[in-house]
């Protein structure tokens, strides 16, 4: 069993690697702007591969365990599913098998879902990280591609020492949900009062001037430069170090909420890969047209407050059979309705800055 996690892990990491190499190497040689149009066809890539990599687990996702037999079956689903959401036919090893993939598909997809969609939210931040520190648009792929390389590590050791926790002390669970509660409630409550980021006292700003020294003066695209025999870290390098300090704050809201979907550590790490990959060209993709869904983060704070429900009423969920897919049809419906609310009632700002722009 140990083998085929780590040869189905393994091929997972190559092809990522794999893709950001030719990302890096051969689509970003040179700092540009992305355009509407290019972030369109990344976000679309990056969807293809997450629903490509569904089907690939729908057909052959008992592989990541190793399952040969009904009583691997049985110990796979005694430690991942114990809830019972995987219906055992007694005396069919097939048919369960594949209520066993179907069931982690879906929980794949709908933990892809809800880990994208809270993506959203690490937009928000970002934009205001470079409009704080007046990075130039050019250079906003290169940061937000080595904020994502750091971003992947950490998932990795977020979710894996999460999994070991939750495993080993099941009532970390209720921990977790009592916190997407909170979150959900300061999202919701706290508006949109982060409106500016003071860059000298930002602590991981304090953190880079304490320990290394910073570079001064213009530099491109670099983020190291060398001067009389002296390294110096630029400005721009400071900004992957904030971003990568966003998404570690953010990652606290969102591992805990894809493991309300599954507690299989695999499909958590695998869903949340696929949706810090697609974040990037989300981020070009969102970023002009983000005043149009206003209503977004109302449903994202009423989402963690779902997830985090889940979590703390889980034993009784599952007492009334409560299945993964109605958690994808709740994630949907709230998206759909803040989504539809943001367009049926748009802000007066947004109105009359559109008829400005007209004349």
């Amino acid at each position: 069993m140990i083998t085929n996690e780590f040869i189905f892990f393994g091929g997972f990491i190559a092809f990522v690697i794999i893709v950001l190499a030719v990302d890096l190497g051969l689509l970003s040689r040179k700092s540009h702007t992305v355009s509407f149009k290019e972030a369109g066809i990344w976000s679309l890539v990056w969807v293809t591969f997450a629903l490509g990599f569904y089907m690939i687990i729908k057909q052959y996702g008992d592989q990541i365990h190793g399952i040969q037999s009904f009583e691997q079956l049985k110990q796979v689903l005694d430690k991942y599913d114990p809830e019972g959401l995987v219906t055992i036919v007694d005396g069919n090893f097939e048919q369960t098998l594949q209520n066993y993939r179907d069931n982690m598909a879906l929980e794949f997809i709908t933990g892809y879902l809800l880990e994208y969609s809270l993506s959203v939210d690490n937009i928000f931040v970002i934009i205001l990280i470079f409009t704080s520190f007046k990075v130039e648009n050019q250079y906003y792929k290169k940061v937000l591609f080595w904020g994502i390389m750091g971003a992947i590590v950490m998932r990795f050791i977020f979710i894996f020492v999460g999994a070991t926790l939750i495993h080993n002390f099941n009532w970390i669970l209720y921990l977790f949900g009592a916190f997407l509660i909170y979150a959900g409630l300061k999202m919701f409550f706290g508006g949109d009062d982060d409106d500016e980021i003071d860059q000298e006292n930002h602590p991981v700003v304090k953190f880079a001037s304490k320990y290394f020294s910073i570079y001064r003066q213009p530099a491109g695209d670099k983020f190291f430069v060398k001067e009389a025999g002296k390294t110096f870290i630029t400005p721009l390098f400071v900004v992957v170090l904030i971003i990568e300090f966003t998404d570690l704050l953010f990652a606290v809201d969102s591992v805990p909420a894809v493991f309300a979907v599954t507690e299989d550590q695999y499909i958590v790490f695998f869903s949340n890969i696929f949706a810090i990959l697609g974040l990037r060209s989300m981020f070009f993709f969102l970023a002009n047209i983000m005043h149009i869904f206003h209503y977004l983060k109302v449903g994202l704070a009423f989402l963690l407050v779902f997830i985090g429900s889940k979590m703390l009423a889980h034993k009784f969920l599952h007492a009334i059979g409560f299945k993964t897919e109605y958690s994808l049809y709740i994630i949907l419906g709230i998206l759909a309705t803040s989504v539809i609310a943001s367009l049926l009632f748009p802000k007066k700002e947004a109105a009359v800055e559109k008829e400005k722009e007209l004349e």
